[in-house]
């Protein structure tokens, strides 16, 4: 799961950071409300987290900006101020969830799995493609009664291939998705992955493959057909 984070307290940044890719999310920081507006215009996070009081653009206004362009991406505030009325404010403007600091890093990963779970109400829990379906809740993946339970990444994966069956994904998108715009990773991590994700097919027996065209990416393929 990919977050954003825009936080300008540098220190606090890099320690929600840390927390939150040890507990096996994907992160990207910025330390402005403009850079938080453009990262989320991209639109290729499950959730994000946004300081009200940012410089350049403050978290309220960044919120309105996303709601307006019909964005709903999950949305927790944070903010020094305990006020009612910035709570309010917060909440009024779209947002999901409200956090004063301080606050306990287990609170914020309580309210970020919250979060996530109700957006997950409003899309399908189980994805399924030819033969083979993919719990979003579990990170199973199963095929003609057996079951195995995906790593993350080749969870996040089979899960952008399995949203758009037959569309080609390219190798940078699954970057941008996966890795995050300022990882440090090759590109090649991306064929490791897709490398991980056909021995398991196979290893289930599937009909289903991973088809990749050259130049453009990789997309699913239904054997059966």
């Amino acid at each position: 799961m990919r977050l954003l984070l825009a936080e300008d307290e540098k220190e606090l940044s890099d320690a929600l950071v840390t927390v939150l890719k040890h507990n096996n999310y994907s992160v990207d920081a910025v330390y402005n409300g403009e850079d938080a507006l453009d990262y989320l215009n991209a639109d290729n996070y499950d959730g994000a987290i946004l300081d009200i009081m940012m410089p350049k653009m403050d978290g309220i206004t960044v919120l309105k900006n996303v709601r307006a362009s019909g964005n709903h991406i999950p949305i927790i505030m944070l903010t020094a101020k305990s006020e009612i009325d910035d709570r309010v404010t917060g909440l009024d403007s779209g947002a999901d969830d409200y956090l004063t600091k301080p606050f306990s890093m287990k609170e914020l990963l309580a309210r970020i799995r919250a979060m996530t779970r109700r957006q997950e109400k409003t899309t399908d829990t189980v994805l399924s493609f030819g033969d083979i379906t993919l719990d979003r809740a579990t990170y199973q993946l199963s095929c003609g009664g057996q079951t195995i339970r995906l790593a993350s990444r080749e969870y996040q994966m089979l899960e952008m291939l399995m949203v758009s069956p037959g569309q080609v994904i390219s190798v940078d998108q699954f970057m941008d998705k996966i890795w995050g715009y300022d990882s440090d990773a090759e590109l090649n991590v991306v064929w490791v992955y897709i490398s991980y994700l056909r021995k398991k097919l196979n290893g289930l027996g599937s009909k289903v493959s991973i088809k990749a065209t050259r130049g453009l990416g990789y997309s699913l393929e239904n054997g059966a057909e």
